[in-house]
């Protein structure tokens, strides 16, 4: 009798998290395009993640939840903190300083391909044939994407897509790691633990880059609401649910948020920084998360299917 309720809750919980990861990432793009036109890319968001792992621990403490973790929990957190925030949002918040908004959430949408193309190469996971559509959607609409003409005139629009690229590569491999991985049991703590590191390897980076740092009291009213925001949705909400869904779900699953993020991050780029959302850009966007649905669904196409079962049969003969 117990187990239902248990079940429900736990239910519920994965669609909470689906919405965060849904909406609010979606909304990240604005807020970061926002702060990175006044602060550096790494301090801004080395700032932002480790004050949000200082309020996770503060309330995983409250919580009574143990904080303390072996050596390869901390060491795994380290890596993937690395990778998904000090490379994965690092690169991507340093790109907007040259990229729309809107554009740069359409350029990631394409990160399920990159994850389908990892786990094939890495884990020798065999590409289902829709996949095969999925990749060739993809490719046509990666290239309408980034082949508009006032991208190609845009100055330093190819390193904003190079910083996207390396991203992408980076948080797609995160995604396969921890997956696996060996880490904080407690969603809440291990957050925060990569969190922390990621935000620590950000201040560093920053001080490598010779960023310029400036205290809080310094920014702009705009830049401290989008701070503010990134820091409670963003890293705290959003990034806790990622996590507790990789654990939850299959990598595959959690991907699905490109469907949506880019949606999102369009809307919110025309309405509030008047970022113009092209047609060519439509048709990529169409075309981009068609082949996301394809990758990422279970559905066998009927027409490979038939073919499939048709060979099988006639070699069954001969």
């Amino acid at each position: 009798m117990s187990s239902k309720p248990q079940a429900s809750s736990n239910n519920l919980l994965v669609i909470l998290a689906f919405a965060a990861i849904y909406i609010i990432w979606g909304s990240t793009y604005l807020l970061n395009k926002i702060a990175v036109l006044e602060l550096p890319p790494f301090m801004l968001s080395g700032f932002r993640f480790t004050a949000a792992a200082g309020l996770i621990f503060i309330w995983a403490a409250i919580s009574g939840k143990p904080l303390k973790i072996n050596r390869r929990q901390a060491l795994n957190s380290l890596f993937a903190g690395f990778l998904f925030l000090s490379i994965g949002n690092g690169f991507s918040v340093w790109a907007l300083r040259y990229l729309d908004s809107g554009f740069a959430a359409l350029e990631i949408s394409a990160q399920p391909l990159v994850i389908l193309l990892m786990m094939w190469v890495l884990q020798g996971k065999r590409i289902q044939p829709q996949s095969y559509v999925g990749v060739l959607l993809g490719v046509i609409g990666m290239y309408l994407l980034v082949s508009q003409q006032q991208i190609l005139t845009q100055e330093y629009a190819w390193v904003g897509m190079l910083l996207i690229l390396i991203c992408m590569i980076s948080w797609s491999y995160a995604s396969l790691f921890v997956a696996k991985a060996e880490l904080p049991k407690n969603f809440l703590v291990n957050t925060a633990y990569q969190m922390l590191w990621g935000g620590l390897l950000l201040m560093v980076m920053s001080t490598i880059a010779g960023e310029q740092w400036s205290s809080p009291v310094t920014w702009s009213t705009d830049v401290l609401w989008a701070m503010g925001l990134l820091v409670i949705f963003g890293s705290i909400i959003a990034f806790t649910s990622f996590n507790f869904l990789l654990r939850t779900v299959s990598p595959e699953k959690v991907a699905t948020s490109t469907y949506v993020n880019p949606i999102v991050a369009l809307i919110l780029g025309a309405y509030f920084l008047n970022e113009k959302i092209t047609l060519q850009a439509g048709m990529a966007a169409l075309i981009l998360l068609s082949g996301v649905y394809f990758i990422n669904t279970k559905k066998k196409i009927v027409l490979f299917s038939r073919f499939r079962t048709k060979r099988r049969l006639n070699e069954k003969n001969h």
